[in-house]
């Protein structure tokens, strides 16, 4: 069986408006053309999905790559055709060979003008915390310079929280804040510019979403450190 990317996205988007009600602030913020980072807060399985189907451009998130294998029959045709159809990226999970593998995706993608969607707290909010972000996002703004949209996603733990198999009817609301624009200036260490820019990407989309601040690492996080 053919995977569906070039259907879905016009199937899904009305789908979407149908079952979850979207309200969208800040659409105007992210740029049309250009690489672009989008960091998004981490609530719900839907939230890789939701957001682009949003978003008034193509954004790349990252998957696992066995949701790609071919085989497995109906179930596994779908999800493939699911997440090929919106434009995410497989990536082998694992330790930080894994992590780095997939930071150095995201870059291609932003060097090549697109749009990539990130997570920076990793995993899920168990607890409708905001994390600390890990600095992966920083990362890549400094070594692509393309701007960071800090996205808040607002309900989607409520449409299908975690541990839910499927997801139900509800509404969610997505903020679109203004680009930030990061970089090492002279005299400053890599490391501490990443963190301060981590930790200013979090805070406006804490701001957004009015999570309270967990003021620590989501410990299931997967994601680069």
């Amino acid at each position: 069986m053919p995977a569906l990317p070039v259907v879905l996205r016009p199937v899904l988007k009305p789908v979407v408006r149908i079952a979850f009600r979207p309200e969208v602030h800040g659409r105007a913020h992210v740029p049309r053309t250009g690489p672009v980072i989008l960091a998004v807060n981490h609530l719900s399985f839907l939230d890789s999905f939701i957001v682009p189907l949003l978003t008034p451009r193509r954004v790349s998130f990252l998957a696992k790559e066995e949701y790609f294998h071919r085989g497995g029959g109906p179930k596994q045709w779908l999800i493939r055709s699911f997440f090929t159809g919106t434009d995410a990226i497989p990536v082998p999970r694992g330790g930080f060979r894994g992590a780095q593998e997939a930071l150095e995706l995201a870059l291609r993608v932003l060097k090549d003008g697109g749009a990539f969607g990130i997570h920076p707290e990793g995993s899920r909010s168990r607890d409708g915390r905001i994390y600390r972000g890990r600095t992966g996002v920083a990362w890549l703004a400094i070594a692509s310079g393309a701007p960071v949209v800090p996205v808040a996603i607002v309900g989607s733990e409520r449409i299908q929280p975690v541990g839910a198999r499927f997801p139900k009817p509800g509404k969610v609301v997505v903020h679109f804040g203004a680009p930030m624009h990061f970089s090492v200036g002279p005299g400053q260490r890599p490391g501490p510019a990443r963190r301060a820019a981590t930790d200013e990407i979090m805070a406006a989309i804490g701001a957004m979403s009015g999570q309270p601040a967990a003021n620590e690492y989501n410990e299931l996080s997967t994601g680069a450190p």
